[in-house]
């Protein structure tokens, strides 16, 4: 292909001859050239009248979501704690229920106690119409809350029946101490008891109502039971005497003493020393008369001596 090119300068036009392929460069270059323009231009169109969002903005919306992100991401982590926190007190109050448990099955032992009455080795029979739950929990594992629930259900009933077993402890020991029993003395041997016998001033039948030890002057005389004394002196026939109220109907005396030890209105405990043994009265040597009044009436020692659980 052949073009003329003309100038001021020459008379005579100058000519160029193109070949095929020289003619195929120059569109592609003149192309490419036109191509680059029109994206120029409509970068710059489309970042200012376009879609109305800068480079700038876009970047803001990046550091934004990668801050959600973050924040997110704590929350995660946060609420994981929470959870490890929540399971290791679930942990703890199940160990609690185990020595609870543990305590109370002890107890009912000490306390013998029917089977059944205090049950620590299954769970407690419940009833009641369903309520639905309030609203607004935040907690977002229901199954946590639930198993937290039960425990402190199961911690409520074991204190229910801890409370109920220590009263009654509490009302069996109370029996214990004030109910009459064990020997007044800490050695000598029953020299005659409670009954029909012959007096030995008399030689005649007489009723005898209490039991003598006989023992060495001065040997120590206690308590059977704990009680209140409302009389410590002489008295006619008992010599000097120790009379202890232990309430329940129960009163205990302790005659023939060579001296008392306790005061009237003096509390005692059962195993305390509350006399000596003597042999003022009526007493042909050392000895202790030991007496039980049940409800106003004399009854017989021997069943309280020799009793060593009711």
């Amino acid at each position: 292909m052949n073009i003329l090119i003309f100038s001021r300068g020459r008379n005579k036009p100058r000519q160029l001859d193109l070949s095929a392929a020289s003619l195929a460069l120059i569109g592609v270059a003149g192309a490419l050239s036109l191509g680059l323009i029109g994206f120029a231009g409509g970068h710059w169109y489309s970042t200012h009248n376009g879609s109305g969002v800068s480079n700038d903005e876009l970047a803001v919306f990046a550091e934004a979501i990668s801050d959600q992100r973050d924040e997110i991401e704590g929350i995660r982590r946060e609420k994981e704690d929470t959870l490890d926190a929540m399971a290791i007190r679930i942990a703890e109050l199940n160990a609690r229920i185990i020595r609870l448990d543990a305590l109370g099955r002890r107890l009912t032992d000490m306390a013998d106690i029917d089977d059944g009455e205090f049950d620590f080795d299954s769970d407690p029979a419940l009833g009641g119409p369903e309520e639905p739950m309030m609203t607004g929990s935040n907690v977002a594992v229901p199954e946590v809350v639930e198993a937290m629930q039960a425990l402190n259900r199961d911690l409520d009933n074991r204190e229910a029946q801890l409370g109920v077993l220590e009263g009654v402890l509490m009302h069996q020991n109370l029996e214990q101490r004030v109910y009459p029993r064990g020997r007044p003395v800490k050695s000598g041997w029953i020299s005659s008891y409670f009954g029909k016998r012959t007096d030995p001033f008399t030689g005649k039948p007489a009723n005898h109502t209490g039991i003598d030890f006989a023992g060495k002057m001065g040997d120590e005389i206690v308590a059977v039971a704990d009680g209140v004394v409302t009389w410590s002196g002489d008295r006619f026939g008992y010599g000097i005497m120790v009379e202890l109220n232990h309430g329940n109907g129960y009163v205990t005396r302790y005659a023939h003493n060579s001296e008392n030890k306790v005061d009237v209105g003096d509390e005692v405990r059962k195993g305390q020393v509350v006399a000596l043994m003597g042999r003022t009265g009526r007493a042909t040597g050392p000895n202790l008369h030991f007496e039980v009044v049940r409800n106003g009436r004399r009854v017989n020692p021997v069943n309280f001596i020799r009793e060593t659980s009711r």
